[in-house]
């Protein structure tokens, strides 16, 4: 493949509602380069972008697939993003290095929750765009109903450009309606012919005709005078006034397409190249090579990938870069470009390119690479923080490394990915956007790192304290022929009232009835205990102990005959000191439509939650409650289900509460069975 300047590339992010045909649309838009000779299908498995294993399995994207297309003298790299939002993370990083986003909408579903939501992501980048309604060759598909759809959604400034010859099955060709051309596919879709246009089409459609070209020529004065005039305005400058129009958002064309038939695939191409702009430099000014990672591939043999986006300077093989990120130097090897799962060897790539490099040793997802004192660093990915979360176990004995490395490498490749080892429950936990997300790890796990796991729900990190003052007393007296163990002490347990520290421990004694150095022996063996409370085995905070009383002998006390001494009087004491268990509260906030409104908060009112307030968000409104995390683990697909997929949420710890007395029975019977 060839080095291409920056003004013959185009980098376009293919988003939509999951099942819309992005990769299908990719496909067709690989087969018409010539690159292949069949057009794959998702249902075989066999396309270009969809090559991994669960994604040939679930027949869905899961990563975002690289498709390099040459197309008329231009480099088009299609970025075939997942439509399922667990995978909203490929999404985002996609979204961040293109420079314009094609939003595919099915013809029959039309405008759908995955619309909504991509489309306000291509918002948040800013991204001149174009609507590609797709598989127009289905039964009940309607192409004007989507473009109405569209229209009432997002304004007059979604309009077709390019509008259906024939429909459903009888689909067969497209109508450029800002030059009145028309063109037919046959052959599998590689052979288009110029033909006369339908007159009731072009009557039809003249009022959006005029729509676009009154768009286009408030771009330029001599345009708009000639269109004033009444004069023919050449096909050309109707096309560069579009580009502009597009660029700065005041049209987003509308085209037809049928991706498994490959019709209007090739009018899309030439719309890319035609309207699209050319990756801008990050920093004009600054001609130093700068290139961001913005996706991480962990192959268990060949090691870490890093795909990355040129944003200055270019990048070249065999040379020593500057990862400025981490502040370490980085040799790249061999660069390449990404096509699906094929790597092409490439010595250089140009800014706006996207390429690949293997075997870094220190570079992740968001590291900025460039040359050492430059100070250049391209703003990262902004990643969403995972929302649901799973206990791993493994099913064979013995299998707890290889868990630990495989989940270590499942992180480096998806930052909306977290896997960590709870020192509370004693599990290793995995975060992530829902439950497809984790059952894709855990299948991950399986193909690439051998290792099988069940997930379940991750208990819960409850606490355990006290309610009143108690004194506690615990002689530990022992004879077994030799020296004996004798220590005996006499401690007052209270609640602690303290926003510092959840344990305190306050010497008394006078006199010397326990010796001065036995007292931190005591203290040890109350905090070893500490981890496990007496009531149902959950560590145990807020509690003050004073060391009042005791006594020792001249021969057989010791550290030890002290520190057991020490946790007895405690286990004692602590069972009659009005023992309670504390749940983790959360504060939570879910931003819904105002029609889910009810819903969301009746469901929060069975979960135990507590509504503190509301307020607008835009059009949408979001909910402040404060939630127990024992209630909260399938919230992620409650609140999905809830909202059709509209609504989302953030939690944050706030503080640590006293579980309902009918409540904390229930769960102090369960820990004693586990024991």
């Amino acid at each position: 493949m060839k080095n291409y300047s920056t003004e013959n590339i185009r980098n376009i992010a293919l988003i939509s509602h999951s099942g819309a045909g992005k990769t299908s649309l990719a496909e067709a838009m690989y087969y018409n380069t010539g690159a292949v000779t069949r057009l794959g299908r998702v249902e075989d498995g066999n396309t270009v972008s969809d090559f991994d294993a669960e994604e040939i399995k679930r027949t869905i994207s899961i990563n975002t697939g690289i498709v390099p297309c040459e197309w008329k003298g231009s480099k088009i790299n299609v970025l075939d993003t997942p439509g399922y939002f667990d995978f909203v993370g490929e999404v985002k990083a996609a979204l961040k290095v293109a420079d314009a986003a094609a939003l595919v909408v099915c013809g029959v579903s039309g405008v759908e929750v995955g619309t909504e939501l991509v489309w306000q992501y291509a918002d948040e980048n800013e991204l001149p765009r174009i609507v590609v309604v797709n598989k127009l060759n289905r039964e009940n598909a309607d192409y004007f109903k989507v473009v109405n759809q569209l229209r009432e959604e997002y304004g007059t400034s979604v309009a077709p450009l390019y509008v259906p010859i024939g429909k459903e099955e009888s689909f067969n060709g497209v109508l450029n309606i800002l030059t009145n051309k028309a063109y037919e596919f046959s052959g599998n879709g590689r052979e288009i012919k110029e033909i006369e246009a339908p007159g009731d089409l072009l009557s039809s459609m003249e009022e959006y005709r005029i729509q676009l070209i009154e768009a286009v020529v408030e771009q330029d004065d001599d345009l708009m005078m000639m269109y004033l005039e009444g004069e023919e305005i050449p096909d050309a400058d109707l096309i560069n006034g579009l580009q502009t129009s597009v660029k700065n958002g005041s049209v987003i064309p509308v085209l037809a397409t049928a991706a498994t038939k490959n019709i209007g695939i090739q009018t899309l191409m030439d719309t890319i190249v035609d309207l699209m702009p050319n990756p801008a430099p990050y920093s004009p000014a600054d001609n130093q090579p700068a290139a961001l990672v913005f996706k991480t591939m962990a192959d268990p043999y060949v090691g870490k990938i890093n795909i990355f986006r040129v944003y200055s300077g270019g990048i070249k093989a065999d040379t020593q870069y500057y990862n400025v990120t981490k502040g370490n130097n980085e040799r790249l090897g061999s660069i390449f470009v990404v096509s699906g799962k094929n790597q092409i060897s490439v010595k250089e790539l140009n800014v706006g390119d996207i390429g690949g490099v293997a075997k870094l040793s220190d570079t992740d997802t968001n590291d900025t690479i460039s040359v050492k004192g430059s100070k250049l660093t391209i703003e990262p990915v902004q990643f969403p923080k995972p929302i649901i979360s799973m206990a791993v176990e493994a099913e064979a004995k013995g299998a707890e490394e290889k868990i630990g490395t495989g989940l270590a490498r499942l992180q480096e490749e998806d930052p909306t990915f977290t896997a960590v080892r709870s020192i509370e429950t004693s599990e290793n936990v995995i975060s992530g956007m829902g439950d497809m997300h984790l059952q894709v790890i855990k299948s991950r796990l399986a193909d690439k790192f051998d290792v099988n796991v069940t997930l379940k729900a991750p208990k819960v990190p409850y606490r355990e304290t006290v309610k009143k003052k108690v004194e506690a007393t615990h002689k530990h007296k022992k004879q077994s022929g030799g020296k004996g163990q004798y220590g005996h002490v006499i401690i007052d347990l209270e609640p602690l009232h303290s926003e510092e520290k959840e344990y305190e421990f306050v010497d008394s004694i006078f006199g010397g009835s326990v010796p001065r150095q036995y007292i931190p022996a005591v203290d040890k063996g109350i905090q070893e205990t500490l981890g496990q409370g007496p009531l149902a085995g959950y560590p145990v905070v807020r509690v003050k102990i004073t060391l009042k009383d005791g006594s020792y002998h001249d021969v057989d006390s010791s550290e030890m005959a002290f520190k057991i001494a020490g946790s007895q009087a405690f286990k004692k004491g602590f069972l009659n000191a009005g023992p309670v268990l504390l749940e983790p509260i959360y504060d939570l906030e879910v931003t819904v439509p105002e029609d889910y409104m009810g819903d969301i908060m009746g469901d929060l009112n069975k979960k135990r939650g507590r509504i503190m307030g509301m307020e607008p968000a835009g059009r949408k409104q979001v909910i402040k409650a404060q939630v127990p995390l024992s209630e909260m683990p399938s919230y992620a697909t409650d609140l999905r289900s809830m909202t059709q997929g509209r609504g989302l949420f953030k939690t944050s710890f706030a503080r640590y509460e006293e579980v309902p007395a009918m409540l904390a029975e229930k769960i102090i019977a369960a820990s004693k069975e586990e024991d």
